[in-house]
Protein backbone atom coordinates (compact mmCIF):
# COMPACT_ATOMS: atom_id res chain seq x y z
CA UNK A 1 0.00 0.00 0.00
CA UNK A 2 1.32 3.45 -0.93
CA UNK A 3 1.91 5.20 2.51
CA UNK A 4 -1.48 7.22 3.15
CA UNK A 5 -1.73 9.99 6.20
CA UNK A 6 -3.80 9.57 8.77
CA UNK A 7 -4.55 12.33 10.90
CA UNK A 8 -5.98 11.24 14.59
CA UNK A 9 -8.13 13.31 16.59
CA UNK A 10 -10.07 12.50 19.77
CA UNK A 11 -13.29 14.12 20.58
CA UNK A 12 -13.50 12.70 24.20
CA UNK A 13 -17.27 14.44 24.66
CA UNK A 14 -20.68 12.69 26.28
CA UNK A 15 -21.81 15.77 26.68
CA UNK A 16 -24.90 15.53 23.77
CA UNK A 17 -25.29 11.91 24.97
CA UNK A 18 -27.65 10.12 28.07
CA UNK A 19 -25.12 8.81 29.90
CA UNK A 20 -21.62 9.90 31.10
CA UNK A 21 -18.82 7.33 29.75
CA UNK A 22 -18.31 7.84 25.66
CA UNK A 23 -15.84 10.73 26.77
CA UNK A 24 -13.64 7.76 27.88
CA UNK A 25 -13.53 6.10 24.42
CA UNK A 26 -10.66 7.90 22.34
CA UNK A 27 -7.80 6.47 25.49
CA UNK A 28 -10.06 3.45 25.65
CA UNK A 29 -9.52 2.36 21.64
CA UNK A 30 -5.93 3.78 21.91
CA UNK A 31 -4.76 1.73 24.95
CA UNK A 32 -5.81 -1.00 22.59
CA UNK A 33 -3.54 -0.87 19.85
CA UNK A 34 -5.27 1.39 17.30
CA UNK A 35 -2.71 3.59 16.75
CA UNK A 36 0.15 1.32 16.26
CA UNK A 37 -1.75 -1.33 13.92
CA UNK A 38 -2.50 1.67 11.56
CA UNK A 39 1.04 2.43 11.90
CA UNK A 40 1.39 -1.33 10.90
CA UNK A 41 -0.14 -1.02 8.42
CA UNK A 42 1.65 1.44 6.42
CA UNK A 43 0.19 4.33 7.40
CA UNK A 44 1.93 7.78 8.28
CA UNK A 45 -0.39 8.45 11.20
CA UNK A 46 0.10 11.61 13.30
CA UNK A 47 -2.09 11.89 16.52
CA UNK A 48 -3.56 15.39 16.79
CA UNK A 49 -3.98 14.18 20.18
CA UNK A 50 -7.82 15.30 21.91
CA UNK A 51 -10.36 18.05 22.45
CA UNK A 52 -10.79 18.65 25.93
CA UNK A 53 -12.84 16.26 27.77
CA UNK A 54 -16.39 16.48 28.57
CA UNK A 55 -19.19 14.41 30.51
CA UNK A 56 -22.03 14.68 30.72
CA UNK A 57 -24.04 16.02 33.36
CA UNK A 58 -27.72 16.01 34.34
CA UNK A 59 -29.91 19.24 32.98
CA UNK A 60 -32.87 19.29 34.41
CA UNK A 61 -33.46 23.46 33.51
CA UNK A 62 -33.12 22.50 30.17
CA UNK A 63 -35.17 18.88 29.26
CA UNK A 64 -35.56 19.55 25.59
CA UNK A 65 -32.20 20.58 24.93
CA UNK A 66 -29.87 19.11 27.55
CA UNK A 67 -26.41 20.70 28.16
CA UNK A 68 -26.67 23.06 24.57
CA UNK A 69 -23.51 24.78 25.62
CA UNK A 70 -21.50 21.93 26.32
CA UNK A 71 -22.32 20.64 23.24
CA UNK A 72 -21.97 23.78 20.98
CA UNK A 73 -18.65 24.14 22.47
CA UNK A 74 -17.18 20.70 21.73
CA UNK A 75 -18.78 21.05 18.43
CA UNK A 76 -16.65 24.03 17.04
CA UNK A 77 -13.35 22.69 19.03
CA UNK A 78 -13.98 19.38 16.86
CA UNK A 79 -14.43 21.59 13.51
CA UNK A 80 -11.52 23.99 14.38
CA UNK A 81 -9.20 20.36 15.19
CA UNK A 82 -10.40 19.05 11.98
CA UNK A 83 -9.99 21.81 9.86
CA UNK A 84 -5.56 21.80 10.98
CA UNK A 85 -5.58 17.61 11.07
CA UNK A 86 -7.34 17.61 7.36
CA UNK A 87 -4.39 19.74 5.79
CA UNK A 88 -2.13 18.59 3.49
CA UNK A 89 -3.83 15.61 2.05
CA UNK A 90 -4.10 13.57 5.76
CA UNK A 91 -7.21 11.13 5.91
CA UNK A 92 -9.05 12.59 9.81
CA UNK A 93 -10.26 9.93 11.64
CA UNK A 94 -11.76 11.01 14.40
CA UNK A 95 -12.98 8.76 18.00
CA UNK A 96 -15.62 9.96 19.90
CA UNK A 97 -17.85 10.65 22.14
CA UNK A 98 -21.47 10.75 21.07
CA UNK A 99 -22.66 11.89 17.55
CA UNK A 100 -22.79 15.50 18.07
CA UNK A 101 -18.72 15.23 17.04
CA UNK A 102 -19.83 14.56 14.03
CA UNK A 103 -21.32 18.22 12.75
CA UNK A 104 -17.66 19.55 14.26
CA UNK A 105 -16.10 17.08 11.97
CA UNK A 106 -18.62 18.40 8.67
CA UNK A 107 -17.70 21.69 9.98
CA UNK A 108 -14.53 21.46 9.85
CA UNK A 109 -14.16 19.39 6.66
CA UNK A 110 -16.25 22.44 4.73
CA UNK A 111 -13.85 24.63 5.84
CA UNK A 112 -11.49 23.57 2.66
CA UNK A 113 -13.91 23.23 0.47
CA UNK A 114 -15.81 21.29 -2.43
CA UNK A 115 -19.36 19.44 -2.00
CA UNK A 116 -19.33 17.03 1.04
CA UNK A 117 -21.92 13.76 1.48
CA UNK A 118 -22.31 11.81 4.49
CA UNK A 119 -22.45 8.10 4.90
CA UNK A 120 -24.55 7.86 8.21
CA UNK A 121 -24.57 4.49 9.67
CA UNK A 122 -26.42 4.48 12.62
CA UNK A 123 -28.96 2.62 14.40
CA UNK A 124 -30.79 5.92 14.50
CA UNK A 125 -32.12 8.82 11.98
CA UNK A 126 -31.10 11.49 14.59
CA UNK A 127 -33.83 13.44 13.19
CA UNK A 128 -35.12 15.46 16.42
CA UNK A 129 -35.09 18.57 17.20
CA UNK A 130 -35.65 20.28 20.68
CA UNK A 131 -39.18 20.57 19.55
CA UNK A 132 -39.58 16.63 18.77
CA UNK A 133 -37.43 14.84 21.14
CA UNK A 134 -38.62 12.81 24.09
CA UNK A 135 -35.13 12.56 26.00
CA UNK A 136 -33.34 16.43 25.21
CA UNK A 137 -30.16 14.24 24.34
CA UNK A 138 -28.36 16.39 21.37
CA UNK A 139 -26.81 13.04 20.08
CA UNK A 140 -30.31 12.12 18.60
CA UNK A 141 -30.61 15.50 17.00
CA UNK A 142 -27.95 15.54 14.75
CA UNK A 143 -28.94 15.26 11.06
CA UNK A 144 -31.61 17.59 11.91
CA UNK A 145 -28.81 20.37 12.48
CA UNK A 146 -26.73 19.23 9.94
CA UNK A 147 -29.57 20.29 7.74
CA UNK A 148 -30.06 23.66 9.71
CA UNK A 149 -33.18 22.71 11.97
CA UNK A 150 -33.48 22.91 15.73
CA UNK A 151 -31.17 24.55 18.04
CA UNK A 152 -30.29 27.87 16.84
CA UNK A 153 -26.82 28.58 17.68
CA UNK A 154 -26.25 24.31 17.06
CA UNK A 155 -27.08 24.49 13.85
CA UNK A 156 -25.47 27.85 12.63
CA UNK A 157 -21.77 26.43 13.80
CA UNK A 158 -19.61 26.11 10.23
CA UNK A 159 -19.31 27.67 7.33
CA UNK A 160 -22.31 27.65 5.78
CA UNK A 161 -26.36 26.96 6.81
CA UNK A 162 -27.44 24.20 6.39
CA UNK A 163 -24.37 22.32 6.84
CA UNK A 164 -25.68 19.75 4.44
CA UNK A 165 -28.50 19.54 1.77
CA UNK A 166 -30.97 16.26 1.90
CA UNK A 167 -29.63 15.02 -1.22
CA UNK A 168 -26.00 14.93 0.48
CA UNK A 169 -27.23 12.44 2.94
CA UNK A 170 -27.35 8.72 3.27
CA UNK A 171 -29.17 7.16 6.09
CA UNK A 172 -27.62 3.93 6.19
CA UNK A 173 -28.63 0.85 8.26
CA UNK A 174 -31.23 2.24 10.59
CA UNK A 175 -33.41 0.61 13.17
CA UNK A 176 -37.05 1.41 13.36
CA UNK A 177 -37.50 -1.79 14.90
CA UNK A 178 -35.51 -1.40 17.62
CA UNK A 179 -38.15 1.46 18.90
CA UNK A 180 -35.78 4.19 19.13
CA UNK A 181 -36.40 5.95 16.51
CA UNK A 182 -39.83 8.85 17.38
CA UNK A 183 -42.97 9.27 15.17
CA UNK A 184 -41.49 12.78 14.11
CA UNK A 185 -38.48 11.83 12.50
CA UNK A 186 -40.05 9.02 10.21
CA UNK A 187 -42.42 11.80 9.27
CA UNK A 188 -39.52 14.02 8.60
CA UNK A 189 -37.67 11.00 6.37
CA UNK A 190 -40.79 10.02 4.63
CA UNK A 191 -40.62 13.73 2.60
CA UNK A 192 -36.43 14.06 2.88
CA UNK A 193 -34.32 13.84 -0.53
CA UNK A 194 -31.85 12.05 1.56
CA UNK A 195 -31.30 8.53 0.24
CA UNK A 196 -32.54 5.94 3.37
CA UNK A 197 -31.66 2.33 3.58
CA UNK A 198 -32.83 0.42 6.27
CA UNK A 199 -31.46 -2.38 8.69
CA UNK A 200 -33.68 -4.95 6.58
CA UNK A 201 -32.21 -4.17 3.20
CA UNK A 202 -28.76 -4.13 4.22
CA UNK A 203 -28.81 -7.87 6.07
CA UNK A 204 -29.86 -9.19 2.70
CA UNK A 205 -26.57 -8.53 0.82
CA UNK A 206 -24.31 -6.20 3.44
CA UNK A 207 -21.70 -5.66 1.24
CA UNK A 208 -23.97 -5.17 -1.98
CA UNK A 209 -26.07 -2.38 -0.07
CA UNK A 210 -23.36 -0.31 1.07
CA UNK A 211 -21.63 -0.95 -3.18
CA UNK A 212 -25.20 0.25 -4.32
CA UNK A 213 -25.56 3.57 -1.32
CA UNK A 214 -21.93 4.86 -1.81
CA UNK A 215 -22.40 4.59 -5.96
CA UNK A 216 -25.43 6.54 -5.27
CA UNK A 217 -23.73 9.62 -3.47
CA UNK A 218 -20.48 9.34 -5.25
CA UNK A 219 -22.70 11.00 -8.44
CA UNK A 220 -23.82 13.39 -6.11
CA UNK A 221 -20.63 15.31 -4.02
CA UNK A 222 -17.09 15.31 -4.41
CA UNK A 223 -15.81 13.77 -0.91
CA UNK A 224 -17.72 11.44 1.40
CA UNK A 225 -17.57 11.56 5.51
CA UNK A 226 -18.63 8.31 6.88
CA UNK A 227 -20.10 8.53 10.21
CA UNK A 228 -19.92 5.03 12.13
CA UNK A 229 -22.16 4.95 14.93
CA UNK A 230 -21.57 1.72 17.09
CA UNK A 231 -25.26 1.43 17.59
CA UNK A 232 -26.16 0.06 14.22
CA UNK A 233 -25.04 -3.15 15.97
CA UNK A 234 -26.68 -5.22 17.92
CA UNK A 235 -23.97 -5.00 20.54
CA UNK A 236 -23.53 -4.04 24.39
CA UNK A 237 -21.36 -0.92 25.72
CA UNK A 238 -23.86 1.31 24.07
CA UNK A 239 -25.93 4.03 25.65
CA UNK A 240 -28.69 2.67 23.84
CA UNK A 241 -29.12 -0.78 22.33
CA UNK A 242 -30.49 -1.63 19.24
CA UNK A 243 -31.38 -5.64 19.12
CA UNK A 244 -31.79 -6.49 16.04
CA UNK A 245 -29.09 -4.50 14.31
CA UNK A 246 -26.33 -5.77 12.26
CA UNK A 247 -23.37 -8.13 14.30
CA UNK A 248 -20.05 -6.43 14.13
CA UNK A 249 -19.26 -8.39 10.72
CA UNK A 250 -21.63 -6.91 8.88
CA UNK A 251 -21.31 -3.49 10.10
CA UNK A 252 -17.41 -3.65 9.67
CA UNK A 253 -17.83 -5.22 5.92
CA UNK A 254 -19.95 -2.34 5.10
CA UNK A 255 -17.81 -0.27 6.97
CA UNK A 256 -14.64 -0.99 4.39
CA UNK A 257 -16.79 -0.95 1.44
CA UNK A 258 -17.35 2.66 2.45
CA UNK A 259 -13.93 3.34 3.15
CA UNK A 260 -12.39 1.76 0.01
CA UNK A 261 -13.71 5.33 -1.79
CA UNK A 262 -11.41 6.80 -3.07
CA UNK A 263 -13.51 9.97 -2.29
CA UNK A 264 -13.39 8.80 0.86
CA UNK A 265 -13.02 12.16 2.98
CA UNK A 266 -12.88 11.13 6.84
CA UNK A 267 -14.40 8.73 9.04
CA UNK A 268 -16.16 9.03 12.90
CA UNK A 269 -16.50 6.34 15.01
CA UNK A 270 -19.01 6.94 17.91
CA UNK A 271 -21.44 5.93 20.64
CA UNK A 272 -18.66 3.32 22.15
CA UNK A 273 -19.05 3.60 25.92
CA UNK A 274 -16.24 1.63 27.50
CA UNK A 275 -18.25 1.69 30.86
CA UNK A 276 -20.57 -0.21 29.37
CA UNK A 277 -17.43 -2.57 27.96
CA UNK A 278 -17.35 -5.56 30.98
CA UNK A 279 -14.39 -6.78 31.20
CA UNK A 280 -13.10 -4.24 28.75
CA UNK A 281 -13.00 -7.03 26.43
CA UNK A 282 -15.11 -4.73 22.95
CA UNK A 283 -12.29 -2.54 22.83
CA UNK A 284 -9.52 -4.57 21.40
CA UNK A 285 -11.66 -5.97 18.96
CA UNK A 286 -12.93 -2.33 17.98
CA UNK A 287 -9.75 -0.92 17.54
CA UNK A 288 -8.44 -4.56 15.57
CA UNK A 289 -11.81 -4.03 13.19
CA UNK A 290 -11.42 -0.23 12.93
CA UNK A 291 -7.66 -0.79 11.75
CA UNK A 292 -8.45 -3.71 9.45
CA UNK A 293 -10.93 -1.27 7.80
CA UNK A 294 -9.02 1.45 7.48
CA UNK A 295 -6.47 -0.58 5.27
CA UNK A 296 -8.77 -0.33 2.26
CA UNK A 297 -8.23 3.42 2.50
CA UNK A 298 -7.01 5.06 -0.72
CA UNK A 299 -6.85 8.22 -2.16
CA UNK A 300 -8.10 9.53 -5.63
CA UNK A 301 -5.44 9.02 -8.25
CA UNK A 302 -3.48 6.87 -5.55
Amino acid sequence: MTSTKIAVVGAPSSAGARLAGQEQAPSALRAAGLVSSLTELGFGVIDHGDTAEVEFRPDPENPRAQNAALVCQVVRDVAGMVEIASGGGALPVVLGGDCTITIGVIAGLLGRGSSLGVLYLDGDLDLNTPDTTPSGAFDGMVTAHLLGRGHPELARIGPRVPLLEESQLVYFGYNEGAGGIDPPELAALESSAALAVPVEAVREDPVAAAGRALAALESRVERILVHFDLDVADVPAVDVTHTGGLDLGEAFSVLEVFLASPWCAGLVFTEFNPRLDAGGSLAPQLANRLAEALGAVRRPGG
